[in-house]
């Protein structure tokens, strides 16, 4: 009998909202699968969501940088994976070294401090939608809205200055781009170390009351560790929110009737952002883990070594756990989704994302209740080459 070739990781889509459809081909022949890297290299496939949770729950499969894989091409990793991780990049790091820097910012993202926020985030909403209204009818969604929110909410938690924000924006976008260089990588990443390097330093002398300057009193931490924090909470922080608000409101113009019960009852806001995030999946290329050891999961044995790959958005729409799950419903109860990952790694920012979200959706509709796309939704260009999937730009009017 022939064997079937090992398959690389899917990443065509046919519908902008839906993963590619090969992922549920897979998940539907089995939950763990085998996988061809694009270097050669045959580890596995995570599809579905309780082998999903397992993995990512199981202290056995490491997150370290040094053993980490990406499942399509993508050279802008390479000066960081297959070596150390980065001061501060907690999320390439196992315990003891994560836990270590993890415990030291759990306070400033809990769900009653981000719920202290929530009337400066408002502000901040509301001050962006009325500049929105004074363009006219139409504006860009994403320059607009969705991405200087939370470029402004992260910058001042963090206590960086939003008039850097150009800057910050171009290199963490440099970042995340599918095809960008080492090169080009690498030098994105030294201008924002060396920018978040002596804010830190800035801090330490004269600190203020925010996170970095928190991190900076901290005496075993040193200027690299909360230099590299502040990079990694500054660019993921705002790409991922942004990301989420703008292919949200994508996906709800796209789909009127549910736009209408979210306008007819704001109380399902909390229900449907639950639902936008496990509906939509931004980390669109899965997870990276490796197991330290053999592992036996679903029949199989994951050698030491291997790469695994868990895909989020997969697991998000396995009928297992979710009934109908390609269908969008902004009134399930969607609890249980893996949108911010899962176990000691899951996203540490979560609580803010959500209280954002559940602010800026009602409140964006109510402040604008005609609108709609300003072109036809195959002209919206996708956010397929970024390691966050998104818009790029969403052309609405009113």
């Amino acid at each position: 009998m022939r064997q079937q070739p090992i398959p690389t990781f899917p990443t065509a889509r046919t519908c902008p909202f839906d993963p590619p459809p090969e992922l549920a081909t897979l998940r539907t022949q089995a939950p763990l699968s085998r996988l061809r890297y694009p270097d050669g290299h045959i580890g596995w496939l995570v599809t579905g969501h309780d082998l999903a949770r397992r993995v990512l729950s199981d202290p056995r499969f490491s997150a370290r940088s040094e053993l980490k894989r990406v499942p399509v091409a993508r050279p802008g990793t390479d000066p960081f994976y297959g070596k150390p991780a980065l001061p501060g990049w907690l999320v390439d790091m196992d315990p003891p070294h994560h836990t270590r820097l993890r415990r030291r910012l759990m306070g400033a993202f809990t769900a009653r401090r981000t719920r202290s926020l929530a009337p400066r985030i408002e502000r901040i909403v509301d001050d962006h939608l009325e500049a929105m209204a004074d363009l006219g009818g139409q504006a860009d969604l994403v320059e607009r809205f969705a991405l200087p929110i939370p470029s402004l909410v992260i910058c001042e938690l963090l206590g960086v200055p939003y008039t850097e924000r150009a800057d910050f924006q171009r290199n963490s976008a440099t970042l995340f781009k599918l095809d960008a260089s080492a090169e080009a990588a690498a030098a994105a990443m030294a201008e924002l170390d060396a920018f978040l390097t002596q804010l830190a330093e800035h801090r330490r002398r004269s600190p203020g009351d925010d996170l970095l300057s928190a991190l900076a009193a901290d005496g075993e931490l040193s200027t690299a560790e909360v230099a590299g924090v502040g990079a990694l909470l500054l660019s993921a922080g705002h790409e991922t929110t942004a990301g989420s608000l703008g292919l949200g409101t994508f996906a709800l113009l796209c789909h009127p009737d549910q736009l209408a019960r979210l306008r007819t009852d704001p109380s399902l806001a909390g229900n449907a952002v639950e639902e936008l995030l496990r509906y939509l999946t931004i980390f669109h290329f899965g997870v990276p883990r490796s197991p330290l050891e053999d592992v036996v999961l679903a029949e199989h044995t994951l050698r030491a070594g291997e790469s695994v790959t868990v895909s989020l958005a997969a697991a998000n729409r396995d009928p297992g756990r979710f009934e109908d799950p390609d269908r969008l419903d902004v009134g399930r109860a969607a609890t249980g989704h893996l949108a911010f990952g899962h176990g000691a790694h899951q996203c540490i920012g979560q609580h803010l994302a959500r209280t954002e979200m559940r602010i800026a959706f009602p409140a964006l509709f109510a402040r604008f209740p005609g609108l709609r796309l300003a072109v036809h939704p195959s002209k919206v260009p996708l956010g397929e080459d970024m390691g966050f999937y998104g818009v790029h730009r969403l052309p609405v009017a009113w």
